[in-house]
């Protein structure tokens, strides 16, 4: 009896044999078409390289280093997705857009959520760790997955380093972090308001207002953002109060001395 015109799915078994010819048809593969293939080889360019860490990796020949200016290489990316393929051999290459590694996820969320009880205690030293540490856990994604996804871990966890940063007194540290939120997900009002804050206690008023208003231009009527600008123009009003006066009474002593 024959079995034709059938497939298998990744995984299952079978306990009939192919014939002779249909394996034969199955190892067939098509000719390159050769308009693609003679456009690959007028970009191809050899390179003296080695096979490293059982031929999952490769180095420059000359030096066998990973990323090499010298041999003006870089194989640091290629180099990941080899080794990712290399430990997931029953992925589908390339894989589905979709597909999310959930375990790296958890260890995000979870390493995340470590830092902001930290940050609860007033353990900013602490929680920054930890922030650190979950920053570190979301840029390992495979090159397959959603860059969206990323984003989103990234920014949440910068943006709570940020705050603790902040609130350890490191207010240069807190505005390298904001800015770092504001280019990684730009249309999010947590950046622009960390951004704002930071300014604020850098005694940057105008840059504070115009960060705010960066961050209202994405979200209108969002209500921290709004507070924050109201709270802003207060303290930068009070501020230019405290100077004016400042300078009246500066000013009598000065006619004494002219006179």
């Amino acid at each position: 009896m024959s079995h034709e015109g059938h497939t298998h799915g990744p995984g299952e078994s079978h306990s009939h044999s192919h014939s002779p010819q249909q394996q034969q048809q199955q190892m067939v593969a098509p000719p390159p078409d050769p308009a693609m293939q003679a456009l690959i080889d007028s970009s191809f360019t050899p390179v003296d390289a080695t096979l490293v860490d059982g031929r999952t990796a490769v180095h420059c020949g000359a030096h066998n280093l990973e990323k090499c200016d010298d041999c003006d290489v870089d194989y640091v990316n290629l180099n990941r997705l080899s080794k990712l393929l290399a430990q997931n051999p029953n992925l589908l290459c390339p894989p589905p857009a979709n597909v999310v590694t959930q375990k790296l996820s958890q260890i995000v969320a979870q390493t995340k959520e470590e830092g902001n009880t930290l940050f609860k205690m007033g353990k900013h030293a602490q929680a920054i760790g930890r922030y650190n540490q979950a920053a570190s856990f979301a840029v390992q994604r495979p090159p397959w997955e959603t860059n969206q996804l990323m984003r989103e871990e990234l920014s949440t966890v910068v943006s709570n380093r940020s705050a603790a940063l902040y609130e350890a007194g490191d207010y240069i540290g807190a505005l390298v972090d904001a800015e770092t939120v504001v280019q990684v997900r730009r249309n999010w009002s947590k950046g622009h308001f960390r951004r704002a804050k930071a300014m604020l206690a850098l005694g940057a008023y105008d840059e504070a207002k115009e960060a705010v208003k960066l961050g209202l231009s994405f979200e209108p009527t969002n209500s921290e953002l709004n507070n924050f600008l109201a709270e802003i123009e207060r303290k930068d009003k009070d501020r230019k109060s405290d100077e004016l006066v400042s300078i009246k009474k500066e000013e009598p002593s000065l006619v004494s001395a002219s006179a």
